[in-house]
């Protein structure tokens, strides 16, 4: 008997198989009876006659409870009305265990209810649904990078010194070297990468010690971090609109399916194509004046001003030149203008906020040198990020995109604690 995936039903119709799973849902109607079953790949309905199967088979119908365990081995047929497009005929039934008061229902449960029991919570479709997408976005991140030549560079996850400041570094002691850091950013490791290697990107957790309870904050979260040796502010807005679209359509391509059980209004996404409209801060400072918000030139953009800028555009909007005092160290100042920083940032549409932070970096070693003592860091720890600028220096750029905003974005969720499967947040450290 072939044992398959119930998404392989469809290279097997007219075959007997066998199927291993958990009960979704099931009912009875006069002298037959439906269930259903995921197994992680998809769902299936199995029907059982009276008559057709052995009497303790059809029996252990009733023993079945939702999210038990158990395998069905039948005939398979197509059925268009049936979950998933097939059916199964069912031979047999084997009970592998049965699940006692399953906590999470069919009945409405509050978020908190479900935050904690999300490791049940995972097996719903919507989740399904949103880990796909997730996977499919990493995986798009993966491919694009790769068949450019990009070299994946893995950046340590223990760290001497802050990238972005030292007041959301979450901190711990590192035997007889004193402290050390949860890194906030594999980004200067990744410029170290392209000075060996041309173009690199670093991909994985990042850590911030931040007390925001916004929809658009987590403590921990992935990261991918592309860095080009040559690339300068121009070229980096460049790579990141293609970047970006390639994500977004190949989510539209491969995952339709998840994007309709999340109800998803793919037309918003569709438009996701370059080019993307790219405005100064000076720009988007007059927009946020003209929509009545008194923003004062200088400051960050935040939520609201990020959502009031992107609301003017059909599609992701590039702001560039932020003013320096608010940007990081490493990024390059305008020579034309050194009160701003050649940088950068990709603000989602539908009030999804920024996704991708970057800029030019700093290649001069004077400069830099002196970017770190006003922003009072130990020079010690960037001894070996200065010597980049020491030693064969070149322009160089690149940028950070945060995967869970970009899942929440791709998939229309309020908050982002569903794009991530155990999302770590101020006050939640369980399951």
């Amino acid at each position: 008997m072939k044992r398959i995936c119930i998404d392989e039903l469809q290279h097997h119709v007219g075959e007997t198989v066998t199927l291993r799973g958990w009960l979704y849902n099931k009912r009875s109607s006069g002298k037959i009876r439906f269930l259903v079953m995921r197994d992680g790949t998809g769902l299936v309905q199995g029907v059982l006659a009276k008559g057709a199967v052995a009497d303790d088979v059809f029996s252990r119908f009733d023993d079945l409870t939702q999210e038990s365990s158990f395998s069905l081995t039948g005939a398979v047929r197509q059925e268009k009305r049936a979950p998933g497009g097939f059916e199964l005929d069912v031979t047999d039934l084997q009970v592998i265990h049965i699940a006692h008061d399953y906590p999470i229902t069919p009945k409405e449960h509050g978020i908190e209810f479900l935050m904690d029991r999300r490791h049940l919570w995972l097996r719903s479709s919507r989740q399904h649904a949103i880990l796909r997408i997730r996977h499919e976005v990493i995986k798009a991140i993966r491919d694009f990078f790769d068949g450019r030549g990009f070299t994946l560079l893995d950046a340590p996850i223990f760290t001497p010194a802050a990238c972005e400041g030292t007041s959301t570094l979450f901190e711990t002691n590192y035997f007889d070297l004193g402290k050390a850091y949860l890194t906030q950013s594999g980004q200067l490791y990744g410029e170290a990468g392209a000075m060996a290697l041309g173009k690199v990107y670093v991909f994985g957790p990042t850590f911030r010690a931040e007390k925001s309870k916004t929809r658009r904050h987590l403590t921990e979260f992935w990261m991918v971090e592309p860095e080009v040796a040559f690339n300068d502010l121009d070229d980096n807005m460049d790579l990141a609109e293609e970047f970006l679209e390639h994500i977004v359509q190949t989510v539209l391509k491969n995952r339709a399916a998840e994007l309709k059980t999340l109800e998803r209004d793919t037309t918003k996404l569709e438009t996701v194509r370059r080019p993307f409209p790219r405005i100064s801060y000076d720009q988007a400072v007059e927009i946020l004046h003209a929509n009545g918000l008194p923003f004062e030139w200088g400051n960050d953009l935040g939520g609201t001003d990020e959502t009031v800028v992107s609301g003017q555009f059909d599609r992701p909007v590039m702001v560039h030149r932020y003013p320096s005092e608010v940007k990081a160290f490493y990024m390059k100042r305008d020579p034309e203008n050194p009160k701003v920083a050649l940088a950068v940032d990709v603000l989602a549409p539908e009030g999804y906020g920024e996704i991708i932070g970057g800029s030019q970096r700093e290649d001069d070693f004077d400069t830099l040198l002196a970017r770190i003592k006003e922003h009072g860091l130990p020079q010690e720890a960037f001894e070996w990020y200065l010597d980049l600028r020491r030693f064969g220096s070149v322009p160089h750029a690149g940028f950070g995109l945060g995967i869970e905003r970009t899942v929440s974005w791709i998939c229309g969720l309020e908050h982002l604690r569903e794009a991530i499967p155990f999302p770590r947040m101020i006050y939640r450290l369980t399951p």
